[in-house]
């Protein structure tokens, strides 16, 4: 028999939980439990793990929101649908960026609440199907935020296509694991992928770099070379950084792009392949056109088909199941055993904003695992701008203080603290400064939680 997906409904008001499960327990699809609070969501969540939540947005005590964090934090692979009314619009959109799968306004439509379970029980199964792991991977990516499921689903679709792609997005959002993804996806899978960071190369140096180079075209070159693209035949070229390339490169890429041939540097003969062009940016090239650095007609060439990178820091749900694998990662590089991430340092992470994204969270985690001393990370082992930067970002309030409201986990602050005393060389008066509350507050604390210097 098939496995029944677990569905907990969350609800304040007792009407609509038993309208709930009168509705739904008809549907032997199903084994339902409700709660009427966030509080006792989670203690039910501990002994019986739902595959979908469906939580009311507004409740007293612990609202949906604070609830889809803490589901996201402790079971990453839930998935949870925001209930919420049509006066609470603004809110629910919140929701979503906090990592809801999606919002149902009340008094809803079952036939339609049907089909969003529909919905959510095939992504289950497909990532299931694929993953690799206990996370949600796609290829090399990760993630199971609403975001990243659209590009999962985009890349799916144009992979098997010979189209050209254009992957925006902030730097270190894995746009280059996205064109990877892309290319062992499609029909030239056993062929080459080139990936060409554009904006390394030099402007004197690019058109050689990616259409090659006869004998004697210029100073040191003493033979002919072949480019990236002829390296690239059959397979897939990757340009990223693409808004970075000269207007004499541009012209000839214009070229390749419509007719498949180019010419080396100091040749006559034109040559002809057949590669797939995907480009990446991180700038604006609507402006660069208008700034004239950027041609127009290479513009809508290139913009076939456009894919988008979110930032992390709209997809913190993800932060979990990323920060593990690269954990699991670290750990076997430095020869450690670390293997778990406490729930204070997943919160820290969680509230950072992470201006490098993905690249930067990597770099985060592969620290603290050099500096961990045991088989926990804990928020101590994390680099100290980090919870710096959580600290300022929440109005002078130590990062620890923000957390503990919610979470009653007083080894934050004490970590954060830590921090900021051999920051400032153990000066009270500059650390106390820097985490916004008086000297003799920064004492006390000092004594109660047993910091040494």
């Amino acid at each position: 028999m098939d496995k029944k997906t677990r569905l907990l409904y969350v609800d304040d008001e007792p009407a609509w939980r038993n309208i709930f499960r009168r509705e739904i327990s008809e549907d032997k699809r199903y084994e339902i439990k409700t709660a009427d609070s966030g509080a006792d969501a989670l203690a039910v969540l501990n002994n019986w793990r739902a595959d979908i939540v469906l939580t009311d947005l507004s409740m007293p005590g612990m609202d949906g929101i604070e609830l889809l964090q803490h589901i996201h934090l402790l079971y990453p692979e839930t998935f949870v649908l925001i209930l919420t009314g049509v006066n609470s619009a603004n809110e629910a959109v919140r929701a979503m960026k906090a990592g809801a799968y999606d919002y149902v306004l009340k008094p809803f439509d079952f036939t339609t609440l049907q089909m969003q379970l529909a919905k959510i029980i095939d992504h289950q199964q497909l990532s299931n199907q694929e993953a690799h792991e206990p996370d949600a991977r796609f290829e090399q990516l990760i993630g199971r935020s609403p975001s990243m499921y659209q590009l999962f689903e985009g890349i799916r679709r144009i992979a098997p296509t010979n189209a050209t792609v254009l992957i925006r997005g902030e730097s270190g959002t894995g746009k280059e694991l996205v064109a990877a993804a892309i290319h062992s996806r499609s029909s030239r899978c056993d062929k080459a992928f080139i990936p060409v960071n554009c904006a390394a190369l030099t402007e004197s140096l690019i058109n050689s770099a990616l259409f090659g180079h006869e004998k004697g075209a210029f100073t040191g070159a003493d033979k002919r070379k072949a480019g990236f693209f002829e390296h690239a035949h059959g397979g897939t070229i990757f340009l990223d950084e693409i808004g970075d390339i000269p207007l004499q490169t541009q012209v000839a890429l214009l070229r390749v792009l419509e007719l498949g041939t180019f010419q080396r540097v100091g040749g006559i003969d034109t040559i002809q392949v057949d590669t797939r062009i995907i480009c990446a940016t991180n700038k604006n090239l609507e402006v660069a056109m208008r700034e004239k650095t950027f041609r127009e007609d290479l513009f809508y060439r290139l913009n076939v088909v456009t894919l988008n990178t979110s930032p992390l820091r709209d997809r913190a749900a993800d932060i979990p199941l990323l920060a593990n694998q690269f954990l699991r990662t670290s750990s076997q590089k430095h020869n450690k055993q670390i293997d778990l991430i406490a729930p204070g340092t997943l919160e820290l992470l969680s509230a950072y904003a992470w201006p490098g994204n993905v690249r930067e969270l990597k770099n985060a985690i592969d620290r603290a695992a050099v500096f961990s001393n045991g088989n926990t990370l804990l928020p101590e082992h994390l680099p100290p701008e980090l919870l710096q930067a959580v600290s300022a970002r929440h109005g002078k309030a130590s990062a620890a203080q923000m957390t503990l409201d919610s979470t009653n986990l007083p080894e934050i602050e004490a970590a954060v603290i830590r921090r900021v005393l051999e920051d400032k060389n153990w000066n009270l008066s500059q650390a106390a400064e820097a985490l916004g509350i008086a000297r003799g507050t920064l004492y006390s604390k000092i004594k109660s939680y047993n910091i040494e210097r």
